[in-house]
């Protein structure tokens, strides 16, 4: 699956100057990673956000965001927000803001280090 670059431009920008930034490709789009935790991606034309389960239920009160399901079940503590809602830059810096609070709050993970098997 594609994702939309502009989209992908604006998060990158919102993220800018955020120390331990990487980019991942991941769920079929692009993720955005903090200090080796998850924060934010694009997948398609919908941004995709870490907000955690203690703040999924508000979160998805919020105008243009709905469960990412993207395993056909909803996953708690992630949340797409849908096109119209990702617009204009200021729009998706609000809307990371949300992802980098809840990354950002996260134990640093090494990145190089592979899971056991």
């Amino acid at each position: 699956m594609a994702y939309d670059e502009q989209l992908a431009e604006r998060a990158r920008t919102a993220l800018k100057g955020t120390n331990g930034l990487a980019e991942r490709k991941m769920f079929g789009g692009l993720c955005f990673i903090v200090n080796g935790n998850m924060a934010c991606g694009v997948v398609g034309e919908k941004l995709m956000l870490r907000v955690g389960a203690e703040n999924h239920e508000a979160v998805l009160k919020l105008k243009h965001a709905h469960p990412m399901d993207f395993t056909g079940k909803p996953m708690k503590g992630m949340v797409y927000v849908g096109p119209e809602g990702v617009r204009t830059a200021a729009n998706v810096k609000l809307w990371v803001e949300r992802a980098l609070a809840f990354a950002g709050a996260l134990p640093v993970k090494d990145s190089r280090k592979k899971p056991a098997r």
